[in-house]
């Protein structure tokens, strides 16, 4: 086996797992993992079929997105995995998806507050929404790196799609499903046009701490692994 292989084979078998559970669809949406003590990261290749996808399709670049291993164009966005990775040293597995529910809050510009405790533990204090740029350009990097600087772990991509960040790629498909849920349940609770209560903020400010130190504990991890 390659150097690279386990880390491929991870992410063919994450984006399989989230196409069948409906997250992923066709083509769309991208998925990567960070290559633990290299500035590399191994990532879905453009336009292509998620369930004829195999390891060797998979990409593994360095963050000035040069190639170090893969025979396909890797995905438009790579630019934009690359630049979390450099900004938040505690993410380590990035999915980025056009799932329904998450992508019509962004229709109505519609951030998620903090209605459930799994969401404060895992997503956040809050799922914002990051501006609408076009796909694959420069400015959505930057408009990217830009609004994740607030150690939440899930994100809204104005009139695109969703940005769920994990310490492991487990943890970040696991997250993929806790934003659907908690984007449905906030949808049908906007619909009823009752108020919405929120967790109290003691509860929220609690399971976000215990976030952060989930988060510190793994960027400390990664600049000892990378020598820093």
């Amino acid at each position: 086996m390659g150097n690279y292989d386990a880390f491929k084979k991870q992410v063919v078998d994450t984006a399989q797992d989230l196409t069948r559970k409906g997250y992923l669809m066709a083509t769309g949406g991208n998925l990567s993992v960070r290559i633990p003590g290299q500035n590399a990261f191994a990532i879905t290749p453009s336009d292509y079929d998620y369930f004829k996808m195999t390891p060797d399709d998979v990409c593994v670049l360095d963050f000035d997105l040069k190639r170090l291993e893969g025979r396909l164009k890797p995905s438009v966005e790579s630019a934009m995995h690359a630049a979390v990775y450099q900004v938040r040293a505690d993410v380590n597995a990035i999915v980025h998806t056009h799932q329904v529910y998450a992508s019509a809050l962004t229709l109505i510009q519609a951030p998620i507050p903090a209605l459930f405790d799994e969401q404060t533990r895992f997503l956040g204090r809050s799922v914002e929404i990051i501006p609408y740029v076009p796909s694959g350009t420069g400015l959505l990097k930057n408009t990217v790196a830009k609004h994740i600087r607030n150690h939440n772990n899930a994100f809204m991509m104005q009139n695109h799609g969703a940005l769920v960040f994990g310490t492991d790629m487990e943890r970040a498909a696991h997250n993929v499903e806790i934003l659907e849920k908690c984007s449905l349940a906030y949808l049908l609770a906007i619909c009823s046009e009752r108020k919405v209560s929120k967790v109290p903020l003691a509860v929220r400010e609690i399971a976000f701490a215990k976030l952060r130190k989930d988060q510190e504990r793994v960027a400390k991890n990664a600049l000892e692994a990378s020598g820093e």
